[in-house]
């Protein structure tokens, strides 16, 4: 591993990025220190600790404890993916958008540039019932969170919190663009990450306290190991669909009947699905628990993890998402077309419509069973989690992204080390595609 890094350095370019992202990455955490003015940390905090293993908790989780502290990092990247969504689904409603996205780089810009006027406005809106909610919490003496209450108060949380997620939304972007990986997913993995220490000496202090069995800290750690394993097996499997090129004349030359393959991955959609469901529940849950109406509260506590309710949506939501995001990113149609331009086509299936619609029935197949993957890697270890009590919401959502978070990550650096001719970063691992 040791010689791997010296690898990285070895090449100006990739160790640049690298650079760049830790030191972004750095910024991120920073900002999740700075508090929002006008809040009383020490009543916020009391009202934090009730909140772990519910919806709330999950949500601190993904700013990385920016939520519990009312940093300007509070929002996190959520309104981001939130407004993603929106504009995702609209390219399947809206035929302007849907005509946007088929003009290449500028329209995919321009799709980009009104996600982000989507972000300032959920931002805005999330900040503004957030503010709302903080005013009418109270501590464990009955002090308010914050003490001075109304419109100025409200104005400059709204301020600071959207400032804050589109600072986040800008970095991610530049990690993406200048450093290595994906940027709005290394954020997301660094707040998740970051809970990690805390998540230890709370579970550390519980067990010198009696209040939580060895046995139980063991059974979660093997639950984790397990879930771990086989996050990264699925994650590399994919069915390998042959491809036969007959014998080709161009121009003066001759070209032989070649073989190839087309990979077709268990899971298409990566960690999108998970981290998509948790947004849209997040939304409306999140701001239920900050408004003190009776049949709010209630609807908001439904949606808690651990609940029945709240594991059916999320559940439904991803597998809508694994289905969506691969018909999104992978069209039968014209991959189809692609291998019958280029003379290729797939043994007892004639080229055309026949190879997409095999195609097609292929990847449904697989799509149903990445879908049932994500699921039970998602939603199993949470419910055992939220029966055990422990003091952090670490289940298979928080291990699924970070996993699959850093095998992308380490896939990166590893395309860029084998294309420099450098020994792969993962040495004496065998990975599928390389040979």
């Amino acid at each position: 591993m040791f010689e791997a890094f010296q690898n990285i350095v070895k090449i100006p370019e990739l160790k640049k990025r690298v650079l760049f992202s830790l030191a972004m990455l750095a910024v991120y955490r920073v900002g999740c220190h700075i508090p929002t003015p006008g809040i009383d940390s020490q009543a916020l905090a009391h009202f934090f600790k009730q909140a772990q293993g519910t919806l709330l908790g999950l949500f601190d989780m993904f700013s990385g404890g920016a939520l519990e502290k009312l940093t300007v990092f509070a929002l996190g990247i959520m309104p981001y993916i939130s407004s993603s969504i929106i504009f995702q689904l609209l390219t399947v409603v809206v035929p302007a958008i849907e005509k946007l996205s088929k003009e290449g780089e500028s329209g995919r810009k321009k799709i980009i540039q009104y996600t982000r006027y989507g972000t300032i406005v959920l931002s805005v809106v999330q900040g503004l019932g957030i503010s709302i909610g903080l005013e009418s919490m109270r501590g464990p003496a009955g002090e308010l969170v914050v003490p001075n209450p109304g419109w100025g108060f409200r104005i400059m949380t709204v301020i600071t919190l959207t400032a804050g997620t589109a600072f986040i939304m800008w970095l991610g972007e530049q990690m993406s663009e200048k450093g290595i990986g994906n940027g709005i997913s290394l954020i997301i993995f660094a707040g998740i990450v970051a809970r990690i220490p805390t998540a230890i000496g709370n579970s550390y202090r519980l067990l010198s306290a009696g209040q939580l069995s060895l046995f139980v800290i063991l059974l979660v750690l093997a639950l984790m190991f397990l879930v771990i394993a086989g996050i990264v097996y699925v994650e590399r499997g994919q069915r390998r669909l042959p491809i036969h090129y007959a014998k080709r004349v161009v121009g003066l030359k001759t070209y032989g009947a070649q073989t190839s393959h087309l990979p077709l991955k268990v899971n298409m959609a990566g960690v999108i699905p998970p981290i998509f469901a948790s947004s849209i529940i997040m939304f409306p849950a999140t701001i239920g628990n900050f408004i003190n109406v009776p049949w709010v509260q209630k609807a908001a506590k439904s949606l808690t993890p651990g609940n029945w309710m709240y594991e059916l949506f999320y559940v439904a939501f991803i597998v809508f998402f694994c289905y969506f995001y691969t018909a999104v990113t992978f069209n039968p149609v014209d991959v189809a077309e692609n291998v019958k331009k280029h003379g290729g086509y797939i043994p007892g299936i004639r080229p055309g419509k026949e190879t997409s619609d095999f195609l097609d029935r292929v990847l449904t197949k697989l799509t149903f069973a990445g879908a049932i993957y994500i699921s039970v890697v998602c939603v199993l270890p949470s419910i055992l989690i939220g029966k055990f009590n422990l003091p952090f919401y670490f289940g298979g959502t928080a291990l699924l992204i970070a996993v699959g978070v850093g095998m992308d990550t380490v896939a990166q650096i590893e395309s860029h080390l084998i294309t420099r001719s450098y020994e792969g970063f993962m040495k004496g691992v065998k990975i599928k595609g390389r040979k």
